[in-house]
Parts: structure tokens; C-alpha cells; sequence
């Protein structure tokens, strides 16, 4: 059975667990970040000092067996101003798990169990941790949730404490046959996982093959501009040089009527520049384009995936 590791947090990390999990023969981890810091999540990691919990619960209801009214209320967020308005109850959850336990990995087991997940969820660290972003004109940011909102480009990022991963996710890294970084927002979602430095001697440690699933378009405030290869460029730098052996991007034609209108919120198509790279480059048809929103397609990823898988399979029994 191949051991898939999938590495970072948001909405993009579970576009691709959807798709994954139902790919037969495969045991599946994901590692998430907790470096959230804003909505509910940052308001209980405040309040409780717990680790953020959000792309967790994100996570756990991408690879809930089924879809189930259990987890429809996972998802649910309270309306209003008060104490609890705006909050999610799955966030909820996991935070009196946390408390009553006294351990948010605990937690996140015991609610892994009740949704019936298929594979593993590991934070990557279970400290509350801080990111911090360095600027291109010298200036820093502190949390997550500000570094888009600097509209500049973002140097690196970091942590000013030292912080430690979490043992589970480096042993899964170090056994994992492939590791798979994306889909999300680059500064916020993926490298706050690699640039834990347990994380990041383990993923120079492993023989996995290491496939990157680029964005189909920019982040404003975060990656303005960008080409695939300054993303690329980006992993390189903050982790090793061999980090990534495969690329994949897509290759949907996306109407002008949609670009127009991402382009208002300040996002652009993400265009590959160069023609010869150190790594594969594989265009994939990944995107789908439902009321007029660019997704990518968990059917269509899960379908490249396997792809992949089988290609290794025949280059075996050769």
C-alpha cells in the first residue's frame, strides 16, 4: 500500500483530500498548519490558547466518509454579535475537546473517530505559534491573517520561537512514498508547514517523489503577479533545493468573463514563464468553473493523481 502524505491548509488542501480519499490501495496523511490567527479561529486560540483549529475542521469534514448531517454542523457558523456569534461548531467542538482532554491532538483524534475519517490528520506543530512575514521593502508583519493585507511582496516567513513538529508528521513524512504540497495560498497555507525546521529535515530526509499543485490564480496581497515559477521559487528558498520533483499546473481555458471578474478582486492567472525547468512540469485539465468561480475539480485531481500512481506502477514492473 503507498503512503501519501499531503501537506498544507485551507480550502485548496481539501480539494485535493476529496479527491484522494477515494482512490483505492492508498494510506492517506494529511498535515495541516495552525498558524491561523483570524475569524473564530483566532478569537478561541486567544481566548483558550489552543492551537488554531480551523484548517483542521476543514480537513476532518474533507475526509469524512460520507456526507453526513454531523458533518453539515461541523460547518455550521453562528450569525450575530455576541459572545458566540461568528464562531464555528466545529470549531467549538474541537476546543472543549481540547480543554476536557487536555490535549488538542486528543481531540482531533476523537473527532476523527466520530466522522469516520479515512486517513490521518496531524498538525504539523501542537504549539500555538505566531508567523511573521518579511516584506520586500523591510517590513514586518505579525499573523497570518495581516500578511495580505500589506499589499507587498512577501520576502519570507518565519517564527521568532523556536517551534517543534509534531513527531507524528515527521515519521509520516519520513515513510511517506509520495508528499504532495497545495493547493492554497503559499505564504499562509503550505510553507507555514515547511519552514518548521522538523518538517523541513524530514522532507530533505525522504525518498518521496514531492508533486506541488500550483493555483490556477493569484492571491492578492500575497502572491501578486506570481508565475509558477516564483511559486516554485518560493518553496525552494524557504526549504532545500530539491524539494519538488513534479509541478502541476493546469491547462483550462478560463473565459474572459471570469477573468475580468477576478481580476477586480486583484487576482490573476498564474502563467508558466520558462521552458526548461529542474523539475517535470505536467499540465493537468484540474479546474472547474461553477457559478462562475475557478475551482479546482476534486473528481479531476483525484483522476491525475492516480495517473501518477500508476505511471510509477508500470515504470516498476518494467
Amino acid at each position: 500500500m503507498k503512503k501519501v502524505v499531503v501537506i498544507g491548509g485551507g480550502t485548496g488542501q481539501s480539494a485535493i483530500l476529496r479527491g484522494l480519499k477515494k482512490i483505492e490501495g492508498i494510506a492517506l496523511t494529511t498535515i495541516v498548519t495552525v498558524a491561523d490567527d483570524g475569524g473564530s479561529t483566532g478569537r478561541l486560540r486567544r481566548q483558550f490558547h489552543i492551537p488554531a483549529m480551523g484548517d483542521i475542521r476543514h480537513v476532518m469534514c474533507a475526509l469524512a466518509e460520507s456526507e453526513s448531517m454531523l458533518k453539515s454542523l461541523m460547518n455550521f457558523r453562528f450569525s450575530g454579535e455576541s459572545d458566540i456569534g461568528g464562531h464555528n461548531l466545529g470549531n467549538l467542538i474541537l476546543t472543549a475537546l481540547a480543554q476536557e482532554s487536555g490535549s488538542f491532538m486528543n481531540a482531533i483524534e476523537q473527532c476523527c473517530k466520530v466522522l469516520n475519517i479515512k486517513g490521518q490528520i496531524l498538525p504539523s506543530t501542537e504549539q500555538v505559534i505566531t508567523l511573521y512575514a518579511m516584506m520586500q521593502d523591510g517590513t514586518i508583519v505579525r499573523g497570518e491573517s495581516n500578511i495580505p493585507k500589506f499589499k507587498n511582496r512577501v520576502e519570507r516567513v518565519f517564527y521568532e520561537e523556536d517551534v517543534v513538529a509534531n513527531e507524528k508528521a515527521v515519521q509520516a513524512i519520513l515513510e511517506a512514498d509520495y508528499i504532495i504540497y497545495g493547493i492554497g495560498s503559499l505564504y499562509t497555507s503550505i510553507l507555514p508547514n515547511l519552514i518548521i525546521e522538523g518538517i523541513a529535515k524530514a522532507l530533505k530526509q525522504s525518498e518521496a517523489k514531492k508533486i506541488y499543485i500550483c493555483n490556477a490564480m493569484s492571491q492578492s496581497g500575497e502572491t501578486d503577479y506570481y508565475s509558477l515559477e516564483d511559486h516554485v521559487q518560493a518553496i525552494i528558498d524557504h526549504t532545500f533545493p530539491e524539494a519538488i520533483d513534479i509541478v502541476v499546473a493546469h491547462n483550462n481555458i478560463i473565459s474572459p468573463q471570469i477573468l475580468a471578474r477576478y481580476e477586480l478582486m486583484g487576482s490573476f492567472p498564474i502563467l508558466v514563464k520558462e521552458q526548461n525547468h529542474d523539475y517535470r512540469l505536467l499540465y493537468c485539465d484540474m479546474l472547474s468553473f461553477e457559478n462562475q468561480l475557478i475551482r479546482h475539480d476534486s473528481e479531476k485531481i483525484k483522476e491525475m493523481l492516480e495517473q501518477l500512481l500508476k505511471e510509477d506502477e508500470n515504470v516498476l514492473h518494467k
